[in-house]
């Protein structure tokens, strides 16, 4: 009896205290880089030196076919809101203003009904209004893309007030200096923090480590590292205050690389197949590393769909918070895969910039223009199908791939805001009444 009970103790030693690292909600750090593609990162095949990922790699899980909107606006939309473009109006960078949080609901919000404290720390202009109205704690912005010295920007906003970029400041230190601030301050509650960083964005300058005299290849070289850098400092950080165990971080990029950096940025050798604001494998895929130590299986490559929608289900999944009632989400979390278990992986996943959109599976893609193209050579080559092809597989996937299509109405158009509208309704008034005077 004695052996039984003390048999019994143990079980319930270990399952209470097994399950602890797991169970307890997780800081949350999803660290969005800018113009990164697969051939930026040397984990996912680029050629540059990025030490401090390829270690968030091999002690985590990447993400094989991760995909997101080929152009910074809408795929942070779509990332911060859970809905595909179509759904929220925010369909380029110009469309901006068609969201408003009386109409969309973003992650910050649903995390901090559920006891997490916010914070975002980056660039924000592709979407109306700020951080702060949008549910964040605490939030430091720039203005526009790709800031770094007080040559390009004088001013920074901190939790609503303006301040002062001093001469030869490093805005990406800046940034990296407030997340540590806030992180610090709050390491005895679970934190979800937004990183969207300066990195890579044009015009590509010199970093506080570039030598005097770089030309541009090296200056992207530099800023490459200097991200990397970035990444590891924070990651310093969080074993400083004891709480990597407790942290899991997400690292992805809002869309491939840019024009400056596509000749270099090149997978095992080779270019891919597009870049930035196209259509094509080299506007959307992205690389996508996810490290919990402990939790995270280590040196695990998934090969399982994700799209950026993915990103609201997950965190919130992740974080034990409840998703908004009465909104129609395209996301599905990805939370048991980052755990190492099988989840429910999707089978497709739907990207739309600017009226131009298209499905894509495993194998195939289908555009709203009724191209279909077999992805069995991609990131490299995107092969065309001709619609009276025999192929038994084209033909299912053309099928099944276009009624998806169906079911997601791409929006054609920019949705005006009330100001624009108003201002096209009194410039149609004008126009009539001078008709009326001839």
């Amino acid at each position: 009896m004695k052996k039984f009970f003390s048999t019994v103790v143990l079980f319930v030693a270990l399952a209470t205290s097994l399950p602890a690292a797991t169970s307890a909600k997780p800081n949350i750090i999803l660290i969005l880089s800018d113009d990164v593609g697969l051939g930026d990162v040397h984990c996912t095949g680029g050629p540059f030196k990025t030490p401090n990922l390829d270690a968030l790699a091999a002690g985590g899980t990447r993400f094989e076919f991760s995909y997101a909107t080929p152009l910074c606006g809408p795929t942070r939309c779509q990332l911060l809101t859970g809905r595909y473009p179509f759904r929220t109006g925010l369909i380029n960078n110009q469309s901006h203003n068609a969201v408003a949080p009386s109409r969309e609901i973003m992650i910050p919000t649903v995390m901090k009904k559920a006891g997490y404290a916010t914070a975002s720390a980056g660039k924000w202009g592709q979407i109306a209004l700020g951080p702060g109205e949008w549910g964040f704690d605490e939030y430091l912005v720039f203005p526009g893309s790709g800031r770094y010295w007080r040559a390009q920007t004088t001013s920074y906003k901190q939790n609503g007030e303006q301040k002062d970029l001093p001469a030869g400041k490093y805005l990406p230190e800046l940034m990296h200096d407030f997340l540590v601030d806030f992180i610090t301050r709050h390491k005895d509650q679970p934190f979800f923090v937004y990183y969207p960083m300066s990195h890579l964005h044009g015009p590509i300058v010199r970093t506080p480590d570039s030598k005097p005299g770089a030309d541009a290849a090296q200056l992207y070289t530099d800023n490459v590292e200097y991200m990397d850098k970035l990444v590891g400092k924070l990651m310093a950080e969080l074993d400083r205050l004891k709480l990597r165990e407790k942290t899991l971080v997400i690292f992805t990029g809002d869309n491939g690389t840019a024009r400056f950096g596509v000749e270099a940025s090149t997978v095992n050798g080779k270019r891919i197949s597009g870049q930035k604001a196209t259509m094509l494998e080299g506007g959307s895929r992205e690389p996508l590393i996810v490290n919990w130590p402990g939790t995270t299986p280590a040196g695990k490559v998934n090969h399982d769909l994700t799209d950026f929608s993915d990103f609201f289900a997950t965190v919130a999944d992740l974080g034990g918070a409840k998703l908004p009632d009465g909104v129609k989400l395209d996301s599905h979390s990805f939370a048991p895969q980052i755990k190492g278990e099988k989840g429910t992986p999707r089978e497709w996943f739907y990207v739309e910039l600017n009226g131009k959109s298209y499905v894509r599976d495993a194998r195939y893609k289908l555009t709203n223009g009724g191209e279909l193209f077999d992805l069995s050579e991609a990131p490299f080559k995107e092969i065309s199908v001709a619609k009276n092809a025999a192929s038994t597989d084209a033909i299912a996937a053309r099928k099944k791939l276009q009624e998806i299509l169906d079911q997601h109405p791409t929006a054609a158009r920019r949705l005006l805001d009330p100001a624009q509208k108003a201002a096209k309704k009194e410039k149609k008034a004008k126009k009539a009444a001078r008709q009326l005077n001839r």
